[in-house]
């Protein structure tokens, strides 16, 4: 029994001290980053009733939190899915539309490439497609929109397997030009916004922390 254990203990103990070395050399797989960011911009072009000109009517700046979950195609890039979210109002000292909290959602799928060198930190560049749910409270309908990002930033490796991530992105979304938006029921005097413009641009810097497996 005694020699049994010898022998269990003399193969455990160098295969244990051999672990962080093999989890070290083999390529990632998964790659999980949660976030946290301010969100500015997001302003829709409205004709006003009153003067028969176009003006903006723009959401809040805010905190945004997301994640990004990415599956390695190879050591350095990775396909991608995004997720971003933003309770913000849109602005309350717009007489026209008053003040309505509004949440601006994007689910996102694309991919990331990153740069090693010989530096302490990596720089990356992210490319995405998908939609962008904007939901007002009051009983308002939401939308759902085309949109893509571009983002781009720097990771600052902590050890093999986790990095600091430092990053900025911006958010397009296409919006039907001359149309009504964030109604309620029918007719276009329940609807918040009277859109002439055909985008909706948000920009956005973040933290977070990449974990990879």
């Amino acid at each position: 029994m005694r020699l049994g254990l010898r022998i269990l203990t003399g193969a455990l103990v160098p295969a244990l001290g051999a672990l962080p070395s093999a989890l070290a050399a083999d390529p990632p797989r998964f790659d999980v980053t949660p976030m946290v960011g301010y969100r500015a911009g997001g302003d829709f072009e409205i004709l006003d009733p009153e003067s028969s000109t176009d003006r903006s009517v723009d959401l809040d700046d805010g905190t945004s939190i997301g994640i990004d979950l990415g599956l390695y195609r190879d050591a350095n890039s990775f396909y991608e899915i995004l997720y971003s979210r933003q309770e913000s109002g849109i602005d309350s000292s717009d007489a026209v539309v008053g003040s309505v909290d509004v949440a601006t959602e994007y689910v996102q799928f694309g991919g990331t490439l990153l740069f090693p060198d010989e530096t302490w930190f990596v720089p990356w560049l992210s490319l995405t497609i998908g939609a962008t749910r904007l939901e007002p409270d009051g009983g308002f309908d939401s939308e759902t929109e085309f949109s893509a990002t571009l983002g781009g930033g720097v990771r600052l490796p902590l050890n093999e397997r986790i990095a600091a991530n430092i990053g900025v992105r911006g958010y397009v979304t296409l919006v039907d030009s001359d149309s009504e938006i964030f109604c309620v029921g029918s007719g276009d005097l329940n609807c918040l916004v009277k859109t002439s413009g055909s985008t909706f641009f948000q920009g956005e810097a973040f933290l977070g922390l990449s974990f990879r497996f």
